[in-house]
């Protein structure tokens, strides 16, 4: 079994995060834009699906778990620490409303855990419930989602930097060409869906955003 300490050493040398949800795929399937990924060097890859019943949740999720083990990259589930601990995934990102990070830390002690915040209390509360890492957004105003807070802006990032000492991304409205914005306040690994999954050309988008993070 992969330990913990182990997936966070992989993770902490992932300055791309993709998200990945086939209803901002552009009209191609999740498994399609995923292959894109992985053959462009992505190798943190987030699974995200709200509407699917279980068993077809369970099926895509292993096929996204076979593809992203060959490839030798980090996946993480939204929401599901079941369904993260059933296909054997790395980790498993959670929300505001989902299962504590405590609960889900004892269930799965080998998983990294995500955490969604939007302030500085909501990330060191995270941290100090045993979150492997914390997601600061949404940066700018964003459409991957239904239900969002407001931006909360790239100042954010240092506020909320300041009281951490675990790992943090960021996510919401990050294109190429607001990131250096972002790395300038001390960002390191940055979370995208659209930009990269909604892309007609995924691995010219892949590289922009790569090159864009080196280059900040």
């Amino acid at each position: 079994m992969t330990s913990h300490r182990e997936r966070m050493d992989q993770f902490a040398d992932c300055a791309l995060y993709v998200v990945i949800t086939e209803a901002f795929c552009a009209g191609r399937s999740a498994l399609d834009v995923l292959d894109a990924c992985l053959d462009a060097g992505v190798r943190l890859i987030q699974f995200r699906e709200k509407d699917l019943e279980a068993l077809e949740l369970y099926r895509r999720a292993q096929a996204f778990r076979a593809r992203t083990r060959a490839a030798g990259a980090l996946l993480i589930i939204d929401d599901r620490v079941d369904l993260a601990l059933a296909v054997e995934a790395d980790g498993v990102h959670l929300g505001r409303s989902d299962l504590p990070i405590d609960a889900a830390r004892r269930i799965a002690p080998e998983l990294i855990l995500g955490a969604s915040s939007h302030d500085p209390g909501q990330a060191a509360e995270a941290q100090n419930a045993g979150a492997s890492y914390v997601n600061i957004g949404p940066i700018y105003a964003t459409q991957t989602k239904t239900h969002t807070a407001a931006p909360v802006g790239p100042e954010m990032i240092s506020r909320v930097a300041a009281c951490l000492s675990v790992p943090f991304t960021c996510m919401g409205g990050i294109k190429a060409h607001n990131v250096h914005e972002l790395v300038a306040r001390g960002a390191r690994h940055i979370a995208v869906v659209t930009a990269v999954t909604a892309a007609p050309d995924i691995a010219g988008a892949v590289q922009a955003l790569h090159q864009a993070i080196r280059h900040a």
